[in-house]
């Protein structure tokens, strides 16, 4: 199966195997915010998206990868934890504003369920480690953080008994992101590709469905700034621009180079309950 799920502004380009090249920051000058580039796929192969089983083309569990793997997302946690982008992340969590709209995500219930999407390969890169760290760290820190759910296509099977060791649960389908929020849900999709945010929007355009998410992602409002007349790229972005208006947008402060790669250009998105009359518009036109 082909990978479906790419870093993308910090991605230089895809190896032969389907695995990502991170272009981290280069030392002595400050990097300033980049733009996310939309990635798009064929267009003639997006009416084909559907899910579909999946299993690792990596079949074997090693004990030694695994242990090494342990012991670096270990690593991982601790320098996340005693980070100063951390304590400002969790100072943004805490906030009155970002609260707020948690809450109102969950409604009457006691646990936002998380799903993370194009998390990458663990194993091989520090940036999807970081990544992975704040959501269990999250799930540590608040009582209303439930279940984390992740897939990627890339994840081999010695990364999968890893994170089922850390308390996850690694998904047997590959749902191309087109999950109904029929429950509270943050959906985790740090710098996936810009059909993943627009199957996402698509599988929820109802006002009760948006009403249940929160989402992690690459910034709408960079997207909206980026716009560009070439058609696939209108096509990967147009739910994504659509909602714009009614979405509440909080940038991540990466605070230092050390956590750029990983969460440059990520925001927290949030979505109005009160826009009955702008939903039915893009689905009569088949958006």
């Amino acid at each position: 199966m082909e990978t479906q799920f790419f870093m993308e502004a910090n991605v230089e380009k895809s190896s032969s195997d389907g695995e990502w090249t991170v272009v981290l920051p280069s030392k002595g000058r400050r990097q300033g915010r980049r733009k996310p580039k939309p990635k798009v796929q064929e267009e003639e192969e997006e009416e084909e998206e559907e899910e579909q089983p999946w299993q690792s083309d990596d079949l074997e569990v090693d004990p030694e990868r695994q242990s090494r793997l342990k012991q670096k997302m270990e690593i991982s946690m601790k320098k996340i934890e005693s980070s100063k982008f951390y304590t400002t992340f969790l100072e943004q969590l805490k906030s009155a504003e970002v609260s707020d709209q948690f809450r109102l995500v969950l409604g009457t219930e006691t646990r936002l369920q998380v799903v993370m999407y194009g998390i990458g390969s663990i194993e091989s890169y520090e940036s999807p480690r970081f990544q992975l760290s704040i959501a269990i760290l999250m799930k540590k820190e608040f009582d209303w953080i439930g279940n984390i759910e992740v897939f990627d296509p890339v994840l081999s099977a010695t990364e999968s008994s890893v994170l089922q060791s850390l308390g996850c649960t690694v998904l047997s389908m590959n749902e191309q992101a087109r999950r109904e929020a029929l429950k509270p849900t943050l959906f985790f999709m740090p710098h996936c590709e810009a059909n993943l945010y627009n199957n996402l929007l698509q599988a929820n355009w109802r006002v009760d469905r948006l009403s249940r998410i929160a989402l992690f992602g690459n910034s709408f409002q960079m997207y909206e700034e980026q716009v560009t007349l070439d058609p696939e790229v209108i096509r990967a972005t147009k739910r994504i621009i659509a909602a714009r208006s009614i979405t509440s947008e909080f940038a991540i402060e990466t605070v230092s180079d050390d956590y750029f790669a990983a969460f440059h250009d990520s925001s927290w998105h949030f979505f109005s309950p009160g826009i009955d009359s702008e939903l039915p518009l893009l689905v009569s036109e088949g958006f």
